[in-house]
């Protein structure tokens, strides 16, 4: 990667930290309950095989700061899709996050880009993503391996056209 390429991803990482919601501290009391949360199918492509995800939508900065915190459990089917508009380099932590997840990064065309297996709960690692995305789909820890999901599997939903 040349310089250029390095200070142009700093930059939009530090614009993306700053964006508001980005990095905010929550307290329990504070989440909106995830039944206010729009819902949606998410249909992933790996392998030939069809899989479906039914998922919570974090559209709005407040929602993508909240994402999955202080769910204790999350079956094998859910999961929740962060949406960005337009397309960018995002990073995520795991603070107020109980439950490992993986997280599944999506360019706007709806191809995972990269992935990030069985995150560490209740920290603030980043985990970022390799290239601007559309979208984040987190899911339980371990679905990637199991379903066998790699980097240029394809991801259906209306928030990539399909």
């Amino acid at each position: 990667m040349n310089h250029a390429t390095t200070t142009s991803r700093i930059a939009a990482l530090c614009l993306a930290m700053l964006l508001p919601g980005a990095g905010m501290a929550f307290d329990e009391r504070d989440a909106e309950p995830l039944t206010n949360f729009s819902t949606s199918q998410v249909q992933l492509v790996s392998g030939g095989t069809l899989h479906k995800f039914k998922v919570w939508i974090a559209d709005t900065p407040l929602r993508r700061a909240q994402g999955l915190g202080f769910v204790r459990e999350l079956a094998d089917d859910q999961g929740m899709l962060f949406v960005f508009d337009p397309a960018r380099f995002v990073s995520f932590w795991m603070q107020n996050t109980y439950v490992s997840l993986d997280l599944l990064f999506i360019a706007p065309d709806g191809r995972i880009v990269n992935l990030i297996e069985h995150t560490r709960p209740l920290t603030t690692d980043p985990l970022e993503s390799a290239a601007p995305v559309a979208a984040v789909l987190e899911v339980v820890a371990g679905t990637a391996q199991r379903l066998g999901i790699r980097p240029g599997d394809r991801v259906l939903h209306p928030a990539f056209g399909r």
